[in-house]
């Protein structure tokens, strides 16, 4: 940036929202909450969602100062605190970080630029694993072998999706992409009012690892707006950067079994909400070029058990998307609208 130039103000308002449920995360939550407030551009809020935890909710309202902190109104997970924000959000753009993030210089201002183009409806940004200490790691970076990939601090891994962060396979700059990536993403407010919100059956609950909440409404937003004659696009914007920290327990092998397990089933209730088209069209190139080359690598390196985890995870995802697709393993997910008496553009909503 020219130091002589004024800064250019982001063409759009923002609400930034993080979603907790742990006291167990406070020195993640405060973490995130502090990489906002440091930030150049600065939101017009930042509204902390507290998931059915009384206790936490408590002193988030008592140490956290300068946002505006809620009790999830919905049902209890991921995807029902996001919607109780989404209902009071005021900014333009709803933007959403994990409570385990922190958001590096720059973030929200990346973020936000590409509205300038009315017809970008989504942002998301890159996420970076800050890796636990391992005595599996493969190499001075720190990751493990569970999670085989690039040999730097800020490399991609082709199994990053299993933690929650930016995987080999997606753009290195600037791209249309499908959907979001829910550490580190944003939708113009407008999108929640005309589709609904989350769907409140899939994503994450506590530590349940089931997911593709995000993409779903990705998807669904798409179609929408393609329904009424419009082409929309949702951006990577590689520069919108946060550290996303990664657990002990997300490095072992239960975690990288149940993950790809619940990655398959949560595909599978994703197509039965868009369609099968739509919800693997991304998956289909990935599982045929990007994994076929990471098992290459590792076999060349003679790293048997980074080989292994590539096999382990596209198996264990492969079997639960079958299982998904069995007859009424998805009966109870539906859509947002299907499940609240309002209508379709409504985001409240209690579930099914």
């Amino acid at each position: 940036m020219n130091l002589f130039e004024p800064t250019v103000e982001p063409p759009v308002t923002a609400t930034v929202v993080v979603c907790v449920y742990t006291d167990k995360r406070w020195a993640d939550i405060v973490a995130a909450v502090e990489s906002v407030r440091t930030q150049d551009v600065l939101p017009v809020e930042t509204i902390v969602v507290v998931d059915h935890n009384e206790a936490l909710y408590e002193r988030c309202r008592a140490e956290l100062a300068g946002v505006t902190v809620l009790p999830n109104a919905h049902k209890q997970g991921l995807s029902g605190a996001r919607n109780t924000a989404i209902e009071v959000a005021t900014g333009e753009v709803v933007v959403f970080l994990d409570d385990d993030a922190t958001a590096r210089p720059g973030w929200l201002r990346a973020l936000l630029t590409p509205y300038a183009d009315p017809d970008v409806i989504g942002v998301g940004g890159i996420a970076h694993p800050r890796w636990p200490v391992s005595r599996t790691a493969i190499h001075d970076s720190g990751r493990p072998s569970t999670l085989p990939g690039g040999t730097t601090r800020d490399a991609t891994g082709e199994l990053d999706w299993i933690v929650g962060c930016t995987y080999t396979g997606q753009p290195t700059e600037q791209a249309e992409i499908r959907n979001l990536m829910g550490c580190n993403m944003s939708l113009r407010a407008e999108v929640f009012k005309r589709v609904g919100g989350f769907a409140e059956d899939i994503g994450r609950i506590g530590r349940n690892p089931l997911g593709c909440e995000e993409t779903e409404l990705c998807i669904r937003a798409r179609q929408a707006y393609k329904a009424d004659g419009r082409e929309v696009r949702i951006l990577f914007e590689p520069a919108a950067a946060v550290d996303h920290r990664v657990s002990d327990d997300r490095v072992d092998w239960s975690y990288l079994r149940r993950r790809s397990w619940a990655e398959g089933l949560s595909k599978a209730a994703v197509s039965k909400l868009v369609g099968q088209g739509d919800a693997l069209s991304t998956e289909s190139k990935y599982v045929a070029t990007v994994l076929p080359k990471a098992l290459l690598r590792e076999v060349k390196a003679k790293r048997p058990a980074s080989a292994a985890a590539v096999v382990t995870a596209l198996g264990f995802t492969a079997a639960g998307y079958v299982r998904g697709k069995l007859p009424g393993a998805t009966a109870h997910v539906q859509l947002p609208a299907e499940s609240t008496a309002g209508s379709a553009s409504s985001v409240s909503h209690d579930g099914a």
